[in-house]
């Protein structure tokens, strides 16, 4: 994850409402503060969370167990991708992989200490890291929205598939089922954050369209299958819904390419996770996405300061629609374990952020 960028439910949980009235006035007295909370939502208090190789899992479990848990972290976004041991089309693990039984036992203890495991899937971008290109434009290099840059990825950020190829979907969706399976989740985050690669000319079915247009589709076919075939709630990042023009945030967490029209062609019951790691005097974002019938959850990494100035402004605009805070951690599941835990071998920017999420759930 770069430094400079990124990225990267939820089920409000309603509580009953009181009705019916009385004739006779009767004199109450004042609530007290732990009564004033137990009739408030329950904020979300949600970590991102990359996943481990599987020897890397067992820690991880306890650092949920030991640290999440205490910390009062209630939502788990887990960041799979490719690393699943998927039976739809084995070609498309990313060895080593965690099984079905790494996911069972995993959403099983989120379970049992009343954390929502969320799994997570990128979509249409972040279908390359660096010089590698994931595994699903590399067997299915005709999904590719830019087949005429070779697979180490000279000259561009992150590839993308096309969501107009007519077998796309096909695919996807299966993987999709598979971990909602697997971790037996009622909600499911489809990435979508950074994606420059779209409308590309060297693409036969996007080229010359409108990237707002495309973008949606992408949106609404995802939603068509999560939400409306499936019945789960459906994340995504928000970062391609804004226009920098408006916002001034840069490429990266608001769109220059065209894609942020989309925001009035999708469905408002999506959950916007709407990331922002650096220090502003205000997020414009938050109360933008609000007035547009969105809910949303802020998102944070590893500046502290920033974290909290993020989390307290949005507490300050918020209205209903703002469902909570989400600390990302950007580093293997792993690595995140050994700083949340205090243990030596942690990478900087996993310690970093270990603070960071500590302190916001502080301020939560």
């Amino acid at each position: 994850m770069s430094v400079n960028l990124k990225r990267r439910e939820i089920m409000a949980m309603t509580v009953g409402s009181l009705v019916g009235s009385s004739a006779v006035e009767v004199e109450t007295q004042p609530k007290t503060a732990k009564e004033e909370k137990r009739g408030q939502k329950k904020l979300w208090r949600a970590a991102h969370i990359m996943a481990p190789n599987p020897d890397g899992l067992p820690l991880l479990k306890r650092a949920i167990e030991e640290r999440l848990a205490s910390l009062g972290v209630n939502v788990i976004v887990f960041e799979v991708n490719y690393k699943f041991a998927f039976r739809s089309d084995p070609d498309l693990r990313m060895e080593p992989v965690l099984s079905y039984e790494d996911a069972r036992s995993l959403a099983e203890q989120c379970r049992e200490l009343g954390i929502r495991l969320i799994p997570e899937f990128n979509c249409l971008g972040h279908q390359s890291w660096s010089k590698t290109t994931f595994p699903l434009l590399v067997k299915y290099r005709e999904f590719d929205e830019t087949p005429d840059i070779p697979l180490d990825n000279p000259g561009i950020y992150c590839r993308s598939w096309c969501p107009l190829h007519p077998k796309v979907n096909e695919v996807v969706f299966a993987l999709m089922d598979e971990l909602l399976e697997a971790f037996r989740a009622d909600a499911f985050h489809v990435g979508m954050d950074e994606v420059f690669l779209i409308a590309s000319d060297q693409c036969p079915r996007c080229k010359g369209k409108d990237p707002a247009e495309l973008f949606a589709k992408a949106v609404n076919d995802y939603y068509e299958h999560l939400v409306k075939k499936r019945g789960v709630e459906m994340l995504m990042w928000g970062d391609r819904l804004l226009d920098d023009k408006e916002m001034g945030y840069g490429k990266w967490e608001a769109s220059q390419n065209g894609t942020a029209p989309a925001v009035d062609k999708i469905p408002k019951d999506i959950i916007l996770c709407d990331w922002h790691y650096g220090l502003q005097q205000e997020y414009p974002s938050i109360p933008y996405f609000q007035r547009k019938g969105f809910r949303v959850v802020s998102a944070s990494w590893k500046d502290e300061k920033a974290a909290l100035a993020f989390l307290n402004y949005s507490r300050k605009v918020a209205t209903e629609k703002w469902l909570g805070h989400m600390c990302t951690t950007w580093v293997n599941g792993a690595d995140f374990a050994k700083a949340i835990l205090g243990m030596q071998g942690a990478s900087e920017t996993a310690r970093q952020a270990a603070n960071a999420l500590r302190a916001c759930m502080a301020e939560l």
